[in-house]
């Protein structure tokens, strides 16, 4: 008797151990989403940005310095981060149309994890329509719709809407306040006091920083990190020979208050432009920096799988341009830091790597970092590439963009060059192309490089790469889906 008594202790101690050893290596997940922020960070290399809390999350994980977003707008750019699928196969390329409106069958990643027994929870701006999948979520966060403190822009933004002015209000706001007096601060106090309702649970948290989106508004201290005379405007000018609908006419910008409806903004106006925007990076960085320390303090960091990204990339005055809504290098390039705990093996911290990574990769990263094996997705696991950061990766990163319903730009790159070709759909053909060294997008000693003879056979290599994800028998379909 007295042997099969600890005969069952013994069974249930092994059946208790291996409950939470499981446990241990299906880990929570913490996303940090962030809005049109570009890989210039300290971990980047960007020695003016400061951005001590994202550096650290760099410093204890993987950091990515080749990573893409299929498409340089919000919307559509996180409808594929959030159903593993490319903006060509969702067939939605604006951002007016909600993913539901069109898809009410595809499994989202919040779906997918809430089916497998994990609390899905959404603070801020996750999705680009703030109700858009809500079903999906355990707990549904939304993002608040106002950014300004000062009253006077609030009576500003107020007569003109009486007025009948159609205006974004200012594009920038510093004022002497707490962080929770703008939207982000009050995301981040609401992420974690959920965090502390559920840290018995298992999770999966995306928290949406909505900086360093339009306005850059952020609280003093975060302006007083920089000198205005720190910033310097870069050159206004396009690069030479490009396809003549390569740049748009960055109307999210000339929507704000006080800046021009047509023309190059003056020196002075960009100047505090770019304050702004690193101001708002400080900013959502501190954000991040308290939801980290409420991990630690509750316990939860050495089972979180950690992630920081952005949408898409942002350009700040490069080209004579702002805003996103291109091919470009500068607005397709993100940054990606993945910090794995794991139990099992040892942690691999403060590597970077040169991998050819999409942000569409995020699903089945995390699908299989949890353990769970998921549906057939277009992005592809990189877990692999978090334990080996060097090794062989794919060929290509692919996104693409469109002018109006029928034209539509698709482009490539190797991680050294980028390729572009812009198809007609009225034509039915190729109308113009375009060859750029991804180095020189941001120096901006930039000219359309395809009809140098020095770069022939590359320019066919890049050609070939192009049209093995965008073969030309299907390019006529994508424009035409989101009407």
């Amino acid at each position: 008797m007295k042997k099969i008594s600890l005969l069952l202790l013994f069974v249930i101690f092994d059946f208790v151990y291996c409950y939470k050893m499981l446990a241990q290596e299906q880990p929570n997940v913490v996303v940090f989403l962030v809005d049109d922020l570009r890989p210039e960070l300290g971990c980047y290399g960007n020695q003016l940005v400061q951005s001590p809390h994202i550096d650290a999350l760099a410093k204890d994980g993987v950091l990515f310095q080749k990573a893409y977003a299929q498409q340089a707008i919000c919307a559509p750019s996180r409808m594929s981060i959030l159903t593993g699928l490319k903006p060509e196969n969702i067939g939605i390329y604006s951002i007016f149309t909600p993913l539901r409106s069109r898809h009410k069958n595809k499994v989202s990643l919040p779906q997918f994890f809430k089916s497998n027994g994990y609390t899905t929870v959404s603070v801020g701006k996750v999705y680009h329509h703030t109700t858009d999948d809500k079903a999906s979520w355990s707990i549904h966060i939304p993002k608040e719709s106002n950014s300004w403190v000062k009253p006077e822009n609030l009576t500003l933004i107020d007569s003109l809407k009486k007025a009948g002015i159609k205006s974004n209000g200012p594009a920038f706001e510093c004022v002497d306040v707490a962080d929770e007096a703008y939207k982000d601060g009050r995301a981040t106090k609401k992420a974690i006091e959920t965090l502390q309702k559920i840290k018995d649970d298992k999770f999966m948290m995306f928290v949406g920083l909505t900086k360093p989106h339009l306005p850059f508004n952020a609280p003093k201290k975060y302006w007083d990190l920089y000198e205005e005379e720190d910033f310097s405007v870069p050159a206004k000018v396009a690069p030479k020979d490009m396809f003549r609908l390569s740049l748009s006419k960055w109307g999210e910008l000339r929507n704000y208050y006080g800046i021009p409806k047509q023309g190059l903004l003056d020196d002075a106006t960009s100047k505090k432009l770019i304050h702004g925007y690193h101001a708002s990076i400080s900013y959502i960085d501190a954000q991040m920096g308290k939801v980290m320390k409420a991990l630690e303090e509750l316990d939860l960091r050495k089972n979180t799988l950690v992630v920081l990204m952005s949408d898409h990339g942002y350009k700040l005055g490069e080209y004579g341009a702002w805003c996103k809504h291109s091919n470009f290098e500068i607005d397709v390039n993100v940054p990606l830091i993945i910090s794995r705990e794991t139990s099992y093996k040892k942690r691999v911290t403060n590597k970077k790597s040169n991998a050819l990574v999409e942000n569409v990769d995020l699903f089945p990263t995390l699908a299989e970092a949890c353990g769970l094996t998921t549906h057939a997705l277009d992005g592809n696991s990189i877990l692999s590439l978090v334990d080996a950061p060097n090794k062989n990766w794919k060929k290509g990163a692919y996104s693409l963009y469109p002018r109006g319903k029928n034209i539509m730009g698709f482009t490539c790159t190797d991680g050294q060059f980028r390729y572009t070709e812009w198809w007609s759909n009225t034509d039915d053909k190729v109308i113009d192309s375009e060859f750029y060294t991804c180095k020189q997008d941001y120096k901006l000693e930039n000219k359309n490089l395809i009809e140098e003879t020095i770069y022939e056979k590359e320019v066919i290599r890049m050609r070939q790469l192009l049209n093995s994800q965008f073969p030309l028998k299907n390019r006529s379909a994508y424009p035409q889906l989101d009407k």
